[in-house]
C-alpha cells in the first residue's frame, strides 16, 4: 500500500504552497504548522514531507522551530529538506526530529558531501531530491536547469547507497493537473529496488490510487489537500 504523506511547507513559520516553486506565488493556508500537522496524524497519516522554503532560498535551515514543535508535540515520521546544505545543518535536522533528510541542490552541487552523508547516515535516513523538467535535473526551487538525465543522476547514487527518491515533474507542481506517470514508471522499470516518492501535480484520489497501482513507494500530497480537493477522511479511509 502507497505511504500517503502530506507536505507543509514553511515560509515566516507559517504554512504556505507555492505554485511551481515561485516564491511569488505564494499562499498562505494556515499561520499554525502544527494544527495542520495534528489534523493529518488524527486522520490516521503518518508521515509528513516538511520543507523550509525560507531555508532552502537562504541554504541553511531558518525555520527549525516549526519542526522541533511538530516532531515533539505528534508521532509523524517527518522527512524534512530546505536549507541542508552543510555536516553542520543536517545534524541539527536530526537533532530537532526529523527521522529523514532530503537533499537536492546538494547532492547536484556538492556531490562528495551527499555521498559522505549517505555512508554516515545511511540509505534509509536520507532522501535523493531527484527533481526534473524534461527529465533533466533542476535545482535550487527550480529556478536552474541542469543537462544531466534524472535517470542517470538517480542511478548513479544508487549505485552509492541511496534507496529512497523524492522525484517531483517541475512542470506539473501545483497545478493540480495530475502527477507525471510516465517519470515514475520509467524511474520504477529501471530501478525495481528503489522506493519512489511522486511528489507535485497529486489532484484527486484517483493520481493516488494510479501511483499505489503502480506500486510507487509514496506519494506527496500538498495544494490537493489545502484546496479541499482531496479530503483527510479519503485519505484515512485509503489507509485502512
Amino acid at each position: 500500500m502507497i505511504q500517503i504523506i502530506p507536505a507543509i511547507d514553511i515560509i515566516d513559520g507559517k504554512c504556505v504552497r507555492l505554485t511551481q516553486g515561485d516564491y511569488s506565488q505564494k499562499k498562505t493556508y494556515n499561520e499554525n504548522p502544527l494544527e495542520v500537522a495534528k489534523s493529518f496524524e488524527d486522520a490516521g497519516i503518518q508521515r509528513l514531507h516538511l520543507v523550509d522554503l525560507d531555508g532552502a532560498k537562504q541554504k541553511r535551515i531558518i525555520n527549525h522551530k516549526v519542526l522541533e514543535t511538530i516532531a515533539n508535540k505528534t508521532s509523524l515520521h517527518i522527512d524534512f529538506g530546505g536549507g541542508v546544505q552543510s555536516d553542520e545543518m543536517i545534524q541539527l535536522a536530526f537533532d530537532y526530529g526529523a527521522k529523514q533528510v532530503t537533499g537536492g541542490s546538494v547532492a547536484v552541487k556538492n556531490p562528495e558531501l551527499f555521498e559522505k552523508w549517505l555512508q554516515e547516515y545511511g540509505g534509509e535516513k536520507i532522501i535523493l531530491g531527484a527533481d526534473a523538467k524534461d527529465e533533466k535535473i533542476a535545482i535550487s526551487g527550480w529556478e536552474e536547469s541542469t543537462e544531466k538525465s534524472v535517470y542517470d543522476f538517480v542511478g548513479e547514487y544508487i549505485a552509492k547507497g541511496a534507496k529512497y527518491t523524492i522525484s517531483t515533474d517541475v512542470a506539473k507542481d501545483g497545478l493540480l493537473q495530475g502527477p507525471s506517470f510516465d517519470l515514475y514508471q520509467k524511474l520504477q522499470d529501471r530501478f525495481a529496488d528503489l522506493h519512489i516518492i511522486a511528489s507535485g501535480g497529486v489532484s484527486e484520489l484517483k493520481d493516488i490510487i494510479q501511483l499505489n497501482e503502480m506500486n510507487v513507494f509514496g506519494v506527496i500530497v500538498g495544494k490537493a489537500i489545502y484546496e479541499g480537493r482531496i479530503t483527510l477522511k479519503q485519505l484515512a479511509d485509503f489507509h485502512k
